[in-house]
């Protein structure tokens, strides 16, 4: 991130840099007891962390309490939360129908080391809802270990090892890249292309031994990436090409298996070999999941022996019993809602984005492909660069973006403005509707906004 410098005799550049060291500074006084917490944290986490996507500028708020749509901080303010615990929190804060059913089934008791009777229901209600794609389908405790799983299954399947990924692509901490560089990766034999280009992903697969591919991970819209969607033509080149090169066709669904009833690749026509799903359909707690097709899934049926796959918590009854009530409440009526609401967002942002003049992309000769919508235009055209504020995403899942110099700085300074407004989201702009958010919330996220475009429109101008 930008850092925010000073002049010598102490007092800030009076640009964006100035605003932002006034935003941190108000921040620091409204949040003593955020402040002396994270100062705690760090005498025993480093940098007082312990989940990096939390850390935030100058230091995370610290919550003791959530209920229904709203956050109350350690110093007493309560947030209106559009983050939704990055797409985990779809079902707000204590939701009565989660916690009633976690709180039957731990009165049976808990750590059986043996099945129990959620888990073959949930494992039902899951195979229907993404069907045909979820023939099959095995728990795990995390997005993370579920892409693990389905790619030492591509590995399996096909006796080959190489993975094709794509840059700006998020599977877990440990299969994520944000950058080529990322050294907490596990050590499998990555080719990393980018997102919504054909041709040079053409190229890239041109340029592996021949019979080498194991599978193709990828996001039908990049999440923490940055919420662009994948084309329709990118998604469907992947699923050809996977299917001619004999390697399996990975969707993670972590995150937008939410944006449609059955899941994104469901909505887009695409059906992978393989599918992972996150902690939303485990009622929002400890879960992921993976499966597909039947006749590779069966690689893990312990009766063989093929594959084993084990985990003390993989059908842990907390996690069990919450998923088989969460999947029920959000029949598709529900879902189909939740997106609706999060496309009138989107649009409302876009109208005041628009009205404010900062909403019309930039025409310039360049190669590089835009990312506003997912589209993808030939390297000799015209092309349009990104507006200097723009929204992206699908339904719920949406993503606040800056462009041109300074945006992590921008990105701050638009964080710091909301959490004054009372409004809580990721400081790179991320956010994730809960069914508990309504349609006057997100009224007042969109009138929020406007403020602070008016509150900086001066320095927006001169961005």
């Amino acid at each position: 991130m930008d850092s925010v410098s000073t002049e010598q005799n102490g007092k800030p550049h009076d640009t964006l840099q100035a605003a932002v060291f006034k935003a941190r500074t108000e921040y620091i006084l409204a949040n003593p007891k955020s402040s002396q917490a994270y100062s705690e944290s760090c005498q025993y986490m480093p940098g007082g962390n312990t989940r990096t996507v939390l850390h935030a500028s100058p230091f995370p708020l610290t919550f003791k309490q959530g209920f229904s749509s709203s956050l109350t901080s350690l110093d007493g303010d309560t947030y209106l939360d559009f983050l939704g615990e990055y797409t985990a929190g779809i079902y707000g804060h204590n939701n009565p129908t989660i916690r009633a059913a976690i709180n039957e089934a731990l009165t049976n008791g808990w750590n059986f080391g043996g099945t129990n009777t959620y888990e073959k229901t949930l494992a039902k209600l899951v195979c229907q809802r993404f069907s045909p794609a979820m023939e099959l389908v095995r728990f795990t405790n995390s997005g993370t270990e579920a892409n693990m799983c389905a790619i030492a299954a591509a590995i399996a399947w096909t006796g080959r090892k190489k993975i094709l990924v794509f840059l700006h692509g998020y599977h877990g901490s440990t299969i994520s890249f944000h950058s080529t560089a990322n050294k907490m990766n596990l050590p499998h034999e990555w080719s990393v292309g980018n997102y919504n280009d054909i041709d040079l992903t053409n190229a890239l697969l041109e340029g592996l031994p021949p019979g080498s591919l194991a599978a193709i991970l990828v996001e039908p819209m990049l999440g923490s990436g940055g919420g662009i969607p994948g084309s329709d033509e990118f998604l469907l080149y992947l699923r050809s090409t996977a299917t001619h090169l004999g390697a399996l066709l990975i969707f993670d669904e972590v995150m937008t298996s939410r944006l449609s009833y059955r899941g994104l690749g469901y909505k887009l026509g695409i059906r992978p070999d393989l599918m992972t799903l996150g902690k939303w359909i485990g009622g929002g707690m400890t879960f992921g999941a993976f499966g597909g097709r039947r006749d590779i899934m069966e690689m893990f049926d312990p009766r063989s022996g093929k594959l084993s796959h084990a985990g003390t918590f993989n059908n842990n009854i907390v996690s069990m019993a919450a998923g088989c009530a969460g999947c029920e409440l959000l029949d598709e009526d529900r879902i189909n809602k939740l997106n609706a609401l999060g496309e009138h967002l989107k649009t409302s942002i876009e109208a005041v984005l628009q009205c404010r003049g900062l909403y019309e992309p930039t025409r310039v000769n360049s190669s590089v492909h835009t990312v506003m919508n997912g589209t993808q235009q030939s390297s000799s055209d015209t092309i349009l660069r990104p507006p200097k504020m723009w929204v992206s995403g699908i339904g719920s899942i949406l993503v606040i973006h800056f462009d041109g110099p300074g945006k992590d700085l921008w990105s701050e300074l638009f964080y710091h403005h909301m959490l004054q407004e009372r409004i809580y989201l990721a400081q790179r702009g991320f956010m994730a509707l809960s069914i508990e958010i309504t349609k006057k919330d997100t009224e007042r996220f969109v009138i929020a906004t406007d403020g602070f475009i008016l509150r900086y429109q001066k320095l927006i101008a001169e961005h």
